[in-house]
């Protein structure tokens, strides 16, 4: 992996006066509306997003329908410290909508311009936005949650077959100035043979621990979506790693919830192989307090660094939106409240 942050991110910074134009935005919302629970605001939100400023919204619009760039950078917004005060020790039992609410609707805007924005039943307890801060028992765990060990890139639940389309990381600090790991695709390093392979259905990726029940909240009625997951790491349905054009192929990858059938030495070949390319292309970008990292869930893998926590309240802070271009193909695996997806 490389050690240099990476300066060839497309960005765009918004200018002072678009960013307290975007800061009245969201506090106005913020005040306008209860909660994500609002069906009105669901509804309203395409609407809404059409008051961000012209610049930030042709940008998203660009990133999307050129599906070239397998992430990119929206800088400059003002985050009020002292109003979502200190760093939480724990996502559960927050009171919601926080005083980070504002921050939260803004990546909901931002989630508009891409497609609908939409929360798993089995994470953080169903909610459409999630927190991402260091927890003491998570330290060394495969989750957003971990700290002090490496967590893997990914794509984000790559075992899923409904998983995110695109991806929005929000900073509301990162004092340490923690690198988000990102890495695309040279599919020029693959050979012919390999890549064949990696098209077709040779391939299990189990579900990550944040859909476990362990980490979750359940109720009676939500327990046969833990089930569902829970088939999808007894069963081990194959799939494949690359779909799409096979020019320009899509990912799906999660080395670390990877596995390859003992007797497939082709298939282990070409992993092995994919993984070097993808690894060696690793880049460290760094989201700073106030910037929104946008990330193609098809295009792109994403990871972070590890770091030392502090537990004090000043720990490295971000908001994490899932979003979908079609809500239509998950239709028979949704919940009706929120519009959230089933896992």
């Amino acid at each position: 992996m490389s050690n240099l942050t990476d300066q060839s991110t497309p960005s765009y910074t918004l200018t002072p006066d678009e960013a307290a134009a975007t800061a009245d935005v969201t506090r106005e919302l913020a005040a306008a509306y209860p909660s994500f629970g609002d069906a009105g605001l669901l509804r309203d939100l395409p609407r809404l997003a059409a008051r961000l400023p012209l610049g930030v919204q042709r940008f998203l619009r660009d990133f999307k329908l050129g599906d070239r760039h397998g992430h990119v950078v929206i800088r400059g917004h003002d985050v009020d410290q002292q109003r979502i005060g200190p760093t939480p020790e724990h996502w559960r039992g927050r009171r919601r909508p926080g005083p980070e609410f504002p921050e939260e609707l803004l990546l909901m805007l931002y989630a508009a311009l891409l497609g609908e924005p939409f929360g798993w039943a089995t994470q953080q307890d169903g909610h459409l936005v999630h927190d991402i801060f260091p927890i003491r028992r998570h330290e060394n765990d495969q989750l957003g949650m971990g700290s002090k060990e490496l967590l893997t890139w990914h794509t984000e639940d790559a075992f899923h077959p409904y998983r995110s389309d695109y991806l929005l990381l929000g900073a509301l600090r990162n004092p340490d100035r923690v690198p988000t790991t990102v890495g695309e695709l040279d599919l020029s390093s693959l050979s012919d043979d390999d890549i064949d392979i990696l098209f077709q259905p040779r391939f299990h990726i189990a579900p990550d621990e944040s859909h476990l029940p362990k980490n979750n909240t359940i109720t009676s009625e939500e327990a046969a979506r833990f089930a569902t997951i829970q088939r999808m790491i007894d069963e081990r349905p194959l799939g494949p790693l690359l779909y799409g054009s096979r020019q320009d192929p899509y990912m799906r990858l999660d080395p670390y919830f990877t596995s390859v059938p003992e007797d497939d030495t082709d298939a282990r070949r070409a992993y092995d192989a994919l993984y070097k390319v993808v690894d060696a292309g690793m880049r460290e970008v760094v989201a700073d307090q106030g910037d929104v990292l946008v990330i193609d869930n098809h295009r792109a893998v994403h990871g972070r660094l590890p770091f030392h926590p502090r537990y004090d309240g000043t720990d490295r802070w971000l908001k994490r939106v899932c979003v979908t271009a079609d809500l239509r193909r998950s239709r028979p695996m949704r919940a009706t409240a929120e519009s959230r997806l089933l896992g």
